[in-house]
């Protein structure tokens, strides 16, 4: 499987938006917390206030991992400043529209950041047909892509 095969895949499978389980870490103290992703152009956003523990420790260390069911990523979070300042709103609107009860209920605009998870590593549990488990290993900086049998 070609590298943009394999990344088209995990994002199909992935759809328009998931709770994700986000791991984070700073001076070996590692914390996992939920967070509402939203993905386009096959890329992870979600939002956060920049007054949380969690905020505080993805700006001080950037590494992550982010989860859900099979699919597993390693990445570097990015900081791209306020929600309420993104130019055209793409990511607001796409929020509110997937995650309106959050959206509509809980709105702080001076202080909601918007995140963006650059991937590095993405590894996926998988079956085929005959219910023979592999992992599908994806490589986002080298851009290479190895499938490994489970037995």
């Amino acid at each position: 499987m070609k590298y943009e095969e394999a990344i088209i895949k995990v994002f199909q499978s992935l759809g328009e938006c998931k709770i994700m389980a986000l791991g984070s870490s700073l001076n070996d103290h590692v914390t996992v917390r939920s967070v509402s992703c939203v993905f386009r152009d096959n890329r992870i956003f979600f939002k956060t206030d920049k007054e949380f523990p969690k905020t505080k420790q993805l700006l001080a260390n950037p590494n992550v991992a982010l989860c859900h069911w099979g699919v597993q990523i390693e990445g570097t979070a990015k900081n791209h400043g306020l929600v309420a300042e993104e130019p055209g709103q793409v990511f607001a609107k796409l929020y509110e529209k997937h995650w309106d009860k959050s959206y509509t209920s809980r709105p702080h605009p001076d202080s909601e950041i918007l995140v963006e998870v650059i991937p590095k590593f993405i590894e996926v549990w998988d079956q085929d047909e005959n219910d023979n488990g592999f992992q599908t290993l994806i490589d986002c900086v080298e851009r290479t892509v190895d499938i490994v049998m489970y037995d």
